[in-house]
């Protein structure tokens, strides 16, 4: 009983100390990520904020498609365009490819999980269009089959991805981009890929409406 309860201290005395260790080595791992970063992604992101707002400006649409929490992360980035961002503005035309449980279970039942983004890419996309392709892996067979029907339908495409790219990068044409974060940890590279979508969100406002400098050096 004795040896019982020393155990028992032990956790209630070592848990604490060692839950705030693991804490605080996600933001640092997420930091040193984030700053690893800076010097290779900030030129493509730049370039991918262009690329958005000209869609925008020339009338087309962003069609976003992801699984997981790559789908959170597609509906967040729907959500910013369609009511706002940071500054007042009309909505912008962006299309959440996850959020239609009636499209998404009827396709994967009628046809394949495999076709739940590209169906719809087919349906909804026109020339001019830009698909934003979220996969941390690269290799979701429907993110690929998403990406070809954008090549069929004349849209461009902007892949967020992680690790070496996978499939997806090698799909890519000259005129897509692809932001690869160079990072293991799936978690870690979601958390770089939703600071790139809030990066495109403030380019976007900033070259359709004008915006003062963000704050920092």
């Amino acid at each position: 009983m004795k040896k019982a309860w020393t155990a028992f201290f032990n956790i209630l005395i070592m848990a604490p100390m060692q839950n705030l260790q693991r804490v605080r080595q996600h933001f640092f791992d997420s930091i040193q990520l984030k700053e690893s970063c800076i010097d290779p992604l900030a030129p493509v992101i730049a370039a991918a904020g262009e690329m958005a707002a000209a869609c925008l400006l020339a009338g087309n649409r962003i069609l976003i498609c992801g699984n997981g929490g790559s789908a959170a992360d597609a509906q967040h980035f729907s959500a910013e365009l369609l009511n706002r961002f940071e500054m007042e503005r009309p909505g912008l035309p962006a299309i959440a490819l996850t959020t239609d449980t009636s499209t998404l279970t009827s396709i994967a039942n009628d046809y394949h999980y495999d076709e739940t983004f590209s169906r719809q890419v087919r349906a909804l996309g026109q020339p001019g269009d830009l698909l934003v392709a979220i996969t941390t892996s690269g290799g979701s067979p429907n993110i690929l089959r998403a990406i070809d029907a954008a090549r069929e339908k004349e849209m461009q495409v902007l892949l967020l991805s992680g690790r070496d790219g996978g499939e997806a990068a090698t799909l890519l044409a000259e005129e897509d981009l692809e932001i690869r974060v160079p990072g293991r940890s799936t978690a870690r590279i979601q958390e770089v890929h939703i600071l790139a979508l809030h990066c495109i969100c403030d380019l976007i406002d900033t070259i359709l409406l004008g915006q003062e400098e963000p704050d920092g050096d």
